[in-house]
């Protein structure tokens, strides 16, 4: 088990968990019985909600939480280098 739990970027702010939506069974997919009880989460001004189930958390794309859109470390994630500013 990980220390951290698994985060998802949706663009919803209200969203379904049941612990085993990854898990896919065999041709023609069946839920597995692995998981929890759906639950359905909404996603408020903090800009993410834990599900109380599995820890799994959802952030929203572009919301307040989303490191990705918030990057402060000046390194472009898809060069891995960091940008100059020219004045």
């Amino acid at each position: 088990m990980t220390d951290t739990p698994e985060t998802v970027y949706t663009d919803s702010t209200r969203v379904s968990c049941d612990g085993a939506s990854d898990i896919r069974q065999g041709f023609g997919y069946r839920p597995s019985a692995l998981g929890h009880p759906r639950v359905w989460l909404e996603i408020d001004e903090k800009g993410y909600v834990d599900c109380g189930y599995c820890d799994r958390r959802f952030v929203l794309n572009s919301g307040p939480n989303d490191a990705r859109a918030h990057d402060v470390t000046g390194v472009d994630p898809a060069l891995g280098a960091a940008r100059e500013e020219r004045i």
